[in-house]
């Protein structure tokens, strides 16, 4: 072994929310690691969200290990400020062995066992590796795209910041997740004119029966569900989350409205050519299924009150306040004076440095509760890696609990 090679018990990949919740979990069970992040902790809340970026779900919800939402407003939804704060006390809680602006280039599999990491230029050996570099590394915009009008300004929902920062004129937002639906928001509430593409995320109502939609589900034991129990199993980390937005209070996000006040909604977006915007005839159907995704989580609310003979207000049926006309008519953009598109269709995630066979047909890692088939190597901080928590403050507790307990060969409690 060289001067530049080291060994040690556990490598971490990743200083955001899961590798540090990890860290913290083997710290407290005296497990000697190192944990490598490509920029800083707090990277990602703080320059990849735009300004007036909030949870869409309620703070009591923040319940990273020994650090839980201990403000004033456990009902209430945490703006950019203080979910930076909040991650902030997360990482100065504990004294985490991070590395800093240390990307992790290469893990391959060492000839003895084990692994390889090779990590700012050192190289590093280690029994076990945790992957928490997160699902969201490469933003998708679409090949096309590189042939539209240069003029036209073009943005990934990562580097949107506010309405400011885009040229006067229209602006399209392609995509209407939770990212995109948002950002109409913030655009129509600054007088932009705003053109929407939807596309088949689903929808849900802030609040139903005098409740958080979100404290209804949690007393139906919804975010306890494994993915191995949900009806969709492996399927459900493919579904796009419900668009609902925490801003002001907290309050539904309906399209439909948005268009009866002026925002431009069209189909799913198919391509761009020569400036002209093509849709697939899709819009009247994704936004009777999103309605329809949001009534049926009414209708699982009403027949948890009934069954449980709980007290509550009722609440009349949502009736649709404005149907499409046109579905797939062509959009000019310069005609309609769209001067900016925002590209709010996700991310993909990248593991090209991963030289370690846990990965199918479609390069796609494979884990049951984060543990792969390769001995000591682990996934932490996925989309439903084991329950609808899994990648968010509320469950990545509990996933590195147990993966800790992998690691050690023994139960360690939840904090």
């Amino acid at each position: 072994m060289t001067q530049n090679e080291k060994t040690i018990p556990v490598v971490i990949v990743g200083g955001g929310q899961a590798g540090l919740s990890m860290s913290w979990y083997l710290c407290r069970e005296g497990v000697e690691h190192v944990v490598f992040e490509a920029k800083t902790a707090c990277h990602a809340w703080e320059d990849e969200r735009w300004d007036n970026f909030c949870l869409v779900t309620p703070n009591w919800q923040c319940a990273l290990p020994g650090h839980p939402y201990q403000g004033k407003d456990p009902h209430g939804f945490m703006v950019k400020e203080e979910i930076l704060e909040y991650v902030k006390g997360f990482v100065n809680s504990f004294s985490a062995p991070l590395h800093e602006n240390t990307a992790v280039t290469s893990i391959t599999r060492h000839e003895n066992g084990g692994y390889r990491v090779v990590a700012g230029g050192a190289v590093w050996h280690a029994q076990h590796v945790v992957v928490a570099s997160g699902a969201y590394q490469d933003a998708v915009i679409p090949g096309y795209a590189s042939a539209i009008d240069p003029a036209i300004v073009q943005v990934h929902s990562q580097d949107y910041r506010n309405a400011g920062q885009l040229p006067d004129g229209a602006v399209l937002v392609v995509g209407s997740g939770q990212s995109g639906a948002q950002i109409v928001e913030d655009l129509f509430l600054e007088n932009r004119k705003v053109h929407l593409c939807v596309g088949s995320a689903p929808r849900v109502s802030r609040f139903y029966r005098g409740r958080d939609v979100v404290d209804w589900l949690a007393d139906m034991h919804f975010y306890e569900l494994t993915v191995d129990n949900h009806p969709l199993r492996d399927g459900a980390r493919d579904k796009t989350n419900h668009y609902v937005t925490g801003r002001n209070g907290g309050h539904d996000l309906d399209l439909r409205l948005f268009a009866n006040k002026g925002v431009g909604l069209h189909g799913t977006l198919d391509t761009i050519r020569d400036e002209i915007a093509h849709f697939l005839p899709d819009l009247a159907e994704n936004l009777d299924d999103a309605d329809k995704t949001n009534a049926d989580i009414k209708q699982s609310i009403d027949e948890y009150i009934a069954r449980e003979g709980i007290s509550a207000p009722t609440e009349a049926p949502y009736v649709p306040v404005w149907q499409p006309e046109a579905q797939n008519a062509p959009l000019d953009l310069k005609a309609a004076g769209i001067t900016s598109i925002v590209w709010c269709i996700g991310f993909r995630p990248d593991y090209h440095w991963i030289d370690v066979p846990v990965f199918n047909g479609a390069n796609k890692p494979v884990w049951h509760r984060g543990v792969t088939d390769a001995p000591g190597f682990y996934f932490l901080g996925l989309p439903w890696l084991h329950t609808w928590g899994s990648g968010r403050f509320s469950g990545v507790s509990q996933d590195a609990a147990w993966l800790a307990g992998q690691i050690t060969g023994k139960d360690v409690p939840v904090a």
